[in-house]
């Protein structure tokens, strides 16, 4: 698998036709694609199929949180869309990850190919001030490690987590434990923007990390094709 097909962009817009036009400029060398709670809204799950439709892969990032039978249950639903990863929160605890990943393993035992189930650990808009402000006792690799060893430990496939914790995940939860970057900003756009805990796209591989998610260097670009070939170089 090449660098590329490694790098999910972020459909972080608000309507069906621009999410179905960034696709089909990036493509064919992007073939991975992240629908949001934004896109979700607007647009329902008829649009996640429709994505599907295109040929190309989907991250469902609806960061599911509640009580164990309700994650679970959205889990299911999302993964009939024929989505390939679809994410929860680790804060959620041990019991509503377990029920989960069981619940979804089940389920594809007689259905399909199962999706990736991903946990988030600590959003790249936050660092330790903010979890200071709400009470965490831990800094923010301490909490990352924390929360990726409750989705190692309880049938998670990886985690999302920011590419300065990717070392601290690897090392806690092996190699083969997935990591998904966002806080990606490449060489031509590194502009933090509302992200605090950033990186180069070649930087994070070189961490280890196994896919990087970037949104706005690429689907605000001038040229979205023109940005992709930008990327490619420096992943090169």
């Amino acid at each position: 698998m090449n660098k590329l097909d490694r790098v999910i962009v972020a459909l972080d817009v608000d309507s069906k036709e621009r999410a179905i036009e960034i696709v089909k400029q990036c493509r064919p060398d992007i073939s991975y694609f992240k629908i949001g709670k934004q896109l979700f809204t607007a647009e329902g799950p008829q649009l996640v199929r429709e994505i599907k439709a295109l040929g190309v892969k989907v991250f469902l990032d609806l960061k599911f949180h509640d009580i164990p039978n309700t994650v679970a249950n959205a889990v299911i639903e999302s993964a009939k869309l024929g989505v390939d990863m679809v994410n929860i929160h680790l804060s959620g605890g041990s019991e509503m990850v377990r029920k989960t990943a069981e619940k979804l393993n089940k389920y594809f035992d007689k259905n399909g190919t199962k999706p990736l189930l991903i946990g988030v650990t600590i959003l790249t808009s936050l660092d330790d001030n903010t979890l200071k402000e709400i009470g965490c006792a831990f800094n923010t690799k301490e909490m990352v490690k924390r929360l990726a060893l409750i989705g190692k430990n309880n049938g998670a496939d990886g985690v999302v987590c920011s590419p300065l914790e990717i070392e601290i995940v690897k090392q806690a939860c092996g190699n083969d434990f997935i990591t998904v970057t966002p806080g990606i900003r490449p060489e031509f756009a590194l502009k933090k923007d509302d992200q605090k805990r950033v990186m180069t796209p070649k930087m994070a591989f070189e961490n280890g990390t196994d896919y990087i998610v970037i949104g706005r260097p690429i689907t605000k670009a001038e040229s979205i094709k023109e940005a992709v070939k930008k990327l490619a170089n420096e992943l090169k």
